[in-house]
């Protein structure tokens, strides 16, 4: 992983400006600012109703900010043409909760979807992508299956390889982890490092997932719901280590000390 400093020397990839965000009358994020740089992976947490998705959802475009704008790689998501919009939405992937493959389809078939969408190769070539991708997260093997017949941690895998079908820079991750055993979520993580590593990914992942957070992130963007938006952010350790703010301590201290309990339990 590179040093912060090297980091920010270049440009971001990704620059939120003062967005503010919500439905009607009710703000849920008020004039929020972030950068991501390039080969950063950036968890963004907080408690419930805080914002995380809403600020996912508007980092990718799905939704349009009441104020403020969002940059990927210096342009502006919403102020651009309808061909450039879909260029912009090429550069990056994205991977939900759910994994939400579609079940009639086979794993290859679902990681060559976003090919067929956006490419005119030709199939047999759409089929080798589909399973470079499917290799690169390790399920070789299992491209005739249906998400019925995996496990929950190889359809996660299959939603991030479907998710890199189209060679994008950023992967957003919502919840990665939501629903998997303590030792599936870490072979996960370790997928996670992989593809930072050897292919300069850039990651944007919201989990509340303490052994993911400090096994994986570079920074952690902290989100409050009373302060409709940052309270904190810096690597994992510092803020556990430094942070006075009652809201952030509680969260690594209180989720500390229960993950170590877990451990504990599951070793019995």
């Amino acid at each position: 992983m590179s040093s912060t400093i090297d980091q920010h020397s270049r440009p971001p990839i990704i620059t939120v400006e003062g967005i503010t965000a919500g439905y009607g009358n009710v703000i849920i994020l008020e004039d929020v600012s972030l950068k991501v740089y390039a080969g950063e992976i950036v968890v963004i947490l907080g408690g419930s109703g805080c914002g995380k998705s809403t600020l996912l959802k508007h980092m990718i475009g799905l939704y349009q900010p009441q104020r403020g704008r969002v940059l990927i790689e210096g342009v502006d998501l919403n102020n651009v043409t309808q061909a450039q919009r879909m260029r912009l939405l090429q550069s990056f992937g994205v991977s939900y909760q759910t994994g939400a493959l579609f079940g009639s389809l086979t794993i290859l078939e679902n990681v060559r979807l976003p090919l067929e969408e956006c490419t005119n190769l030709p199939r047999t070539l759409q089929n080798g992508v589909a399973r470079l991708k499917l290799a690169q997260v390790g399920l070789s093997g299992f491209e005739e299956h249906a998400p019925a017949e995996l496990s929950g941690g190889m359809v996660k895998r299959a939603a991030i390889a479907r998710a890199m079908a189209l060679d994008p820079r950023i992967l957003f991750l919502d919840e990665p982890s939501a629903g998997l055993d303590p030792v599936t979520s870490a072979e996960l993580d370790e997928l996670i490092l992989e593809l930072a590593a050897k292919m300069g990914m850039t990651f944007v992942i919201v989990t509340h997932e303490l052994a993911s957070i400090f096994a994986i992130a570079d920074r952690v963007i902290m989100l409050d719901k009373a302060v409709k938006g940052i309270v904190a952010q810096g690597s994992p350790r510092h803020l556990r280590d430094t942070n006075t703010n009652p809201i952030v301590a509680d969260f690594f201290h209180r989720k500390s000390r229960h993950h170590h309990h877990q451990s504990e339990v599951s070793r019995l």
